[in-house]
C-alpha cells in the first residue's frame, strides 16, 4: 500500500469547510484523512491552488460536440427553430463522426476536471468510449418516440439496453424519455418500470420554455407547427402537464429533470429527484431568470450542467458556477461548489464513492490555480479565472 499527502493553500472537502494549508491524504486509490494544517507533514505542496474534489457535470450530450458554433441559441420565441437545426445536423453526421464528437467532448470534460458526466445518448452510443476513460459517466440511453410504432421500438431498445447489465467500475446505465414534447406519455412510466429494479436514474428534459407549456397545457404555440411539419402531432399522445411527468414516472428511482427553465418553483417535486440548471444555455437562449434559489430553499436537489456544445462555449462545469457567481454575488460558495460535486454526484447515484473529500470515498481531486491576492477561500475559487492549467487525479493517479 502506498500513502502520498498533499498540501495546497485550500483545501475544499465539499463536505465541510475549506481548510487553509490544509492536507489531504491519499491511500493507493482512495482518501485516507482530510487534516488541517499543522497536523502532519505533507509529502507534496501543490501551491496556490484550491484542491477540490473532482468536479460533476450532470448534463450533457457529447455525440453533440461537433456542433460548436453551429446552430446558434435562438431567443425562447424560436426554440423550435433550434431544434430544427439540432436534427437536420445529426442527420449530417456518420457514425465514425459521431464517435469523433463523442472523442472530443469527452476530452473537453477531462481537461476541465470533470471526473463523472452524466452523458445522454442516441443509443446509448458513448458508453464504450467513456468506459475506457478516467472518468465515471452515468450513460442514459435516449429514448424518443410520439408515434405508437416510434415509442414501441423505443422500447424495446431500452429494454435490450437495462438487460445488458453494462455497469463497470468507471460507467453506469440509465434511461432518458427524452422530453414531453418528443416522447408519448406512456413512455414515461414505462421507462421508470424498466429502471426500477436497479434503482438506475431517469433523465427528463422539462419544462423547457414557454412554447413547451403552450403545447402540453393548451395544444397551441410553436411545437404544434414544429410537430406538424414533421407529420408527428397527435394531441392525445402527449401529456397534459409538468406534474403529470414527474408524478407519472415516479417509481422511487432517482430522477433529474434537466432544464426547467419554466417549472414554478412552488411545483411539488417527487422524493429523490433533481433539478439540472445548465446556466450558460439558460442565458443563451433569452429565458426569464432560473427558479433554481426558489427550488433550493424548499430544500430541492439543484446540481450543474454544461448541456451541449450545440448551445454552450465549452464543458467546464467549473465555468458553469463561475458564471452563476457573477449572476448571483450573493450566493453562497459552499452551497455552489456542491452543485458541481457532491449534488451531482448524488443525483446520478455516485456519492458513495465520490463527490467530496471524505475518507473511504475514490480520491479525485482537481487541484485549480488561483489569483495571487488576498480573499476570502469561495470568492477565489469562483471569482478570477487565472487560465492556470488544472491538474487532475482520478482514483489516487493523475491523469
Amino acid at each position: 500500500m502506498s500513502e502520498v499527502s498533499y498540501t495546497a493553500r485550500w483545501i475544499f472537502p465539499a463536505a465541510g469547510p475549506p481548510l487553509q494549508n490544509g492536507i489531504l491524504v491519499v491511500r493507493d486509490d482512495k482518501i485516507e484523512a482530510v487534516l488541517p494544517h499543522g497536523e502532519r507533514t505533507s509529502d507534496i505542496d501543490l501551491g496556490n491552488v484550491a484542491f477540490i474534489p473532482g468536479l460533476v457535470n450532470a448534463h450533457t450530450h457529447l455525440d453533440l460536440s461537433g456542433a460548436r458554433g453551429k446552430i446558434p441559441p435562438t431567443d425562447p420565441d424560436h426554440f423550435t427553430d433550434w431544434l430544427k437545426g439540432v436534427i437536420a445536423y445529426r442527420k449530417t453526421r456518420s457514425a465514425e463522426e459521431v464517435q469523433g464528437d463523442i472523442r472530443e467532448g469527452l476530452e473537453e470534460c477531462l481537461w476541465a476536471g470533470t471526473t463523472l458526466v452524466g452523458d445522454i445518448a442516441s443509443e446509448g452510443i458513448s458508453a464504450e468510449i467513456v468506459s475506457n476513460e478516467s472518468i465515471r459517466s452515468l450513460v442514459f440511453f435516449e429514448m424518443i418516440g410520439l408515434s405508437e410504432e416510434r415509442s414501441r421500438s423505443a422500447l424495446d431498445a431500452a429494454r435490450v439496453w437495462m438487460g445488458r447489465q453494462r455497469d463497470g467500475p468507471n460507467v453506469r446505465d440509465g434511461l432518458s424519455p427524452h422530453a414531453p414534447y418528443s416522447v408519448r406519455w406512456s413512455l414515461f412510466p414505462r421507462a421508470g418500470q424498466l429502471c426500477r429494479p436497479s434503482k438506475r436514474p431517469l433523465a427528463i428534459h422539462l419544462a423547457e420554455s414557454l412554447a413547451e407549456r403552450e403545447l402540453l397545457f393548451h395544444r397551441r404555440g410553436p411545437f404544434v407547427e414544429f410537430l406538424t411539419s414533421m407529420g408527428l402531432y397527435d394531441k392525445d399522445a402527449l401529456t397534459d402537464s409538468y406534474r403529470s411527468v414527474m408524478t407519472g414516472c415516479d417509481f422511487r428511482q432517482p430522477k433529474l429533470f434537466i432544464h426547467a427553465n419554466d417549472l414554478a418553483p412552488t411545483s411539488r417535486v417527487p422524493r429523490n429527484s433533481t433539478i439540472v440548471y445548465c446556466p450558460r444555455t439558460h442565458a443563451a437562449f433569452g429565458h426569464p431568470p432560473h427558479p433554481f434559489r426558489e427550488f433550493m430553499k424548499r430544500g430541492v436537489r439543484v446540481c450543474l450542467g454544461t448541456d451541449s456544445l450545440a448551445s454552450n462555449p465549452d464543458l467546464d462545469i467549473l465555468a458553469e458556477a463561475r458564471f452563476v457567481k457573477r449572476r448571483y454575488r450573493d450566493f453562497d460558495g459552499e452551497t455552489l461548489l456542491k452543485m458541481v460535486t457532491l449534488f451531482g454526484a448524488e443525483a446520478l447515484g455516485w456519492a458513495d464513492e465520490c463527490g467530496s473529500l471524505e475518507p473511504g470515498k475514490s480520491a479525485d481531486a482537481v487541484a485549480v490555480p488561483l489569483p495571487d491576492r488576498e480573499g476570502e477561500p469561495y470568492d477565489l475559487l469562483f471569482g478570477d479565472d487565472t487560465g492556470g492549467e488544472r491538474k487532475t487525479m482520478f482514483r489516487g493517479e493523475w491523469r
